[in-house]
């Protein structure tokens, strides 16, 4: 975007202009250091008073010398023009309560930026289009076309298979209880019992979780028929946040070719809790905030971090 050059400048009596400025403010400078020193290094207080008086006017009639002369040199400045291509625009420059209506300047604003933001625009495109990736939707089906499709092997197991990985994972934790039912064939739910401390319900496709349900102990598990209720959210703020993160772990967990480690490794996450109500936040050492209770645990090191710290 090219220049617009301001023409109706002096440029002489510009430079005249700054330089009188700075004079301008050393002779201002002048006059507070003279009211900072005051009437000190004198001999008597007759000399003093005199001396001070005679140093401050000389100060404040250079500071009015330079300050007439600043203003002299203003007028020989002179005004740049404003000349820019924006048609009929350029008539509201004219408009004699500029300050009260600024229409112009702000126009002349949001043109530069426009054309910033085009000229930006322009590079951006060019970078994109350098950076252009290597596979396409067509070389994608022409390869889709030519492989055959595998089917996954992992998603159907045997129940039995799945019975020992439960029964396995089962005897690693001592305090934690697993029960194992198949309401709708070979889907399995399975209901934890960690200590006194919570209730999980566990929504297995084979050894697969979907969905998990936190309640606590005292909480009950069954529908009116007698089928554990697999919708119904805890009543406890407690249980409810560590449902939204126990979903927040099915997602960390995701490993489709060893399901068994997945279901070992959500398992020893949310064997975790055995301290919910005992453990302090790793990082405010606090043990309640607002009310609740570190309920984070971090998927690597198992550590306790209430919500908002462990961000």
């Amino acid at each position: 975007m090219a220049d617009v050059v301001n023409v109706g400048v002096n440029l002489d009596a510009f430079s005249h202009a700054i330089s009188g400025i700075q004079a301008l403010r050393s002779s201002v400078s002048r006059v507070f250091e003279s009211l900072k020193d005051g009437m000190k290094n004198r001999e008597t207080l007759e000399g003093r008073e005199k001396n001070f008086i005679s140093e401050f006017q000389d100060h404040l009639q250079a500071v009015n010398r330079d300050l007439n002369e600043l203003e002299r040199l203003s007028g020989l400045v002179g005004r740049p023009s404003e000349s820019h291509p924006l048609h009929n625009s350029g008539l509201l420059s004219l408009d004699p309560v500029q300050d009260k209506t600024p229409l112009y300047s702000q126009l002349l604003q949001a043109y530069k930026w426009s054309n910033k933001l085009q000229y930006h625009a322009g590079l951006a495109s060019s970078l994109l289009n350098q950076q252009s990736l290597k596979r396409s939707a067509n070389q994608m089906g022409a390869s889709a076309k030519r492989r055959p499709k595998v089917q996954p092997s992992t998603l159907v197991l045997p129940p039995q298979y799945v019975d020992d990985v439960i029964s396995r994972i089962g005897r690693m934790f001592p305090d934690m209880t697993i029960e194992l039912f198949r309401p709708n064939g070979t889907s399995a739910v399975l209901l934890v019992t960690l200590g006194k401390v919570l209730k999980a319900i566990v929504v297995m496709r084979s050894l697969f979780i979907d969905r998990t349900v936190v309640r606590g102990y005292n909480e009950n598990v069954y529908n009116e028929d007698g089928k554990l209720d697999i919708w119904t959210k805890s009543q406890y703020q407690v249980f409810q946040k560590v449902t939204d993160h126990a979903s927040t772990a099915l997602l960390h967990y995701q490993l489709p070719q060893m399901p068994d480690v997945v279901v070992r490794s959500f398992m020893t996450w949310l064997r975790s809790y055995i301290k919910l109500f005992q453990s302090s936040c790793q990082r405010c050492g606090r043990f309640l905030q607002d009310g609740l209770p570190p309920t984070w645990r971090d998927f690597r090191t198992l550590e306790a971090f209430h919500d908002t710290c462990r961000m």
